[in-house]
């Protein structure tokens, strides 16, 4: 006589279909990215931070392996931070927030090694070259006298968002960006620690931005 099944065995409901532990981590970064940038939008600056701790060392990494300079790898870090929460509310949930700031990060670090490597070229005239990844341009000229005046306007401009920062963050930003001093030195100068010195630079760029930001829109 054949045996048949118990009520409790044909009840059972069929076992949950387990989860790929990475695509579960993956998931969870993404809620947790969610909730912060939540957060942050809402005016919680400890989410800025948060964001910032999580990627900060992933995306320095990233610009290092395109820019071998140590303290310009940092300053690109810090920009690219800055370029994604000044644009946070555009930011499209439907994609991973660590994908986005990666593609800010490359193009932030590709304008740095265009302005650092190739002179300025025409865009009406590209020329490739077999050699290179770079589409090379004919040199133009004609708009010298512009560019010059271009180049002042913005000087100006920098000039008058660079007086308006707080103190701490006025001498920090010149000793880096005007005379050129390594983290190190302005650390030293101001007897400040490393740590501190990174921070008020990355708050006086963030000033900054959202000041020429607001300049250029009105100018």
């Amino acid at each position: 006589m054949p045996r048949t099944r118990s009520t409790s065995q044909m009840s059972r409901p069929a076992p949950a279909p387990s989860v790929d532990p990475r695509e579960q981590r993956r998931l969870d970064s993404r809620a947790e990215d969610s909730q912060l940038i939540k957060e942050a939008l809402g005016g919680d600056d400890a989410a800025y931070t948060r964001l910032m701790k999580k990627y900060h060392d992933a995306i320095f990494s990233f610009i290092f392996r395109m820019v071998h300079d140590r303290e310009q790898v940092e300053d690109l870090t810090q920009e690219a931070f800055i370029k994604a929460f000044a644009s946070l509310k555009n930011f499209n949930e439907e994609f991973a927030f660590s994908t986005w700031l990666y593609k800010i990060a490359t193009n932030n670090s590709i304008d740095y090694i265009r302005k650092r490597k190739l002179q300025m070229y025409s865009i009406d005239k590209p020329i490739e070259s077999k050699d290179s990844d770079y589409t090379f341009e004919l040199p133009d000229d004609s708009y010298e006298a512009d560019k010059e005046l271009i180049s002042d306007q913005r000087a100006v401009m920098l000039k008058s968002a660079i007086d308006q920062l707080p103190e701490k963050y006025r001498r920090v930003i010149m000793l880096r960006h005007s005379d050129e001093r390594s983290y190190e030195e302005i650390a030293d100068m101001l007897k400040l620690p490393i740590g501190t010195v990174k921070a008020h630079i990355f708050r006086a760029r963030e000033l900054l931005y959202k000041q020429l930001r607001h300049q250029i829109r009105h100018y």
